[in-house]
């Protein structure tokens, strides 16, 4: 598992917000930012894998990533570790939307509370955080927003369809902020990973066989893993992608 070799100079510098980053793909992308000598700020409630990536990080970079402790699901708090990570970078060009909660759960056990805290982390979120995060995109004079989604919901999955109805209606939010920030400049795209595997996803759902399953459906005959990711999330937020906005990206091996 190797980071993209690319290099995009116009990220270095430049104010990065990443949310969900202190593990799993959000943690592979914060390194990618951080290797291309971006600041990087990351927003994560676990504190613990947080610090340690900043420690680990810190070693050779040139801007240590600063850790910003918040649960998402809070638009107060939310807002306020916006501002905090612009305040802190001193401008803000590129927000990835990464945070979500992935948790399964049948169709009779699904309460309304449990229905609202899935939405709130999934999908809430990712709204207030970029509402929050839009002036000062605005007045670095234009920017990159990344929101990720799933291809869980285009695949007819049955075990989570609060976190499905979330992903899909995440690419509902990325075209309507596109349509709306384009003429201040701010690009609006969306991720759809496939199956990535993270120590998490194995710990908790995946097996030998359902990733072997998964692998047969790829066109590509391999694993698929967070560093899979970075360098796509690094095109969409960079001069790379300059004149792309209201648009999905899918990443999953072909699966689809």
């Amino acid at each position: 598992m190797t980071h993209p070799s690319v290099r995009h100079p116009d990220l270095e510098g430049r104010g990065i917000l990443v949310t969900g980053g202190g593990s799993g793909i959000g943690a592979a992308l914060v390194e990618g930012f951080v290797k291309q000598g971006a600041k990087v700020a990351f927003i994560d409630i676990a504190e613990e894998s947080s610090r340690a990536l900043v420690a680990q990080l810190a070693k050779g970079a040139v801007h240590e990533p600063l850790f910003i402790r918040a649960d998402l699901s809070s638009v107060d708090k939310t807002q306020a570790a916006v501002r905090q990570a612009a305040e802190q970078l001193g401008s803000l060009s590129v927000l990835v939307n990464n945070a979500g909660w992935d948790d399964r759960h049948g169709l009779e056990d699904v309460t309304e509370a449990y229905w609202d805290k899935s939405q709130a982390i999934n999908l809430k979120q990712m709204f207030f955080v970029s509402q929050a995060a839009v002036p000062y995109l605005k007045q670095a004079g234009g920017g990159s927003i990344v929101n990720f989604s799933s291809i869980s919901y285009l695949l007819n999955m049955g075990d989570y369809p609060s976190y499905t109805t979330a992903k899909a209606g995440i690419i509902g939010l990325t075209k309507g902020l596109a349509g709306k920030l384009g003429p201040d400049g701010i690009r609006v795209n969306a991720i759809l990973p496939g199956m990535i595997i993270t120590e998490r996803q194995k710990r908790l759902w995946l097996t030998d066989e359902s990733i072997a399953a998964m692998i047969g459906r790829q066109c590509l005959k391999r694993t698929l893993y967070t560093t899979d990711l970075v360098g796509p999330c690094l095109f969409l937020a960079s001069d790379a992608s300059a004149a792309m906005t209201a648009q999905t990206l899918v990443i999953d091996g072909g699966a689809l």
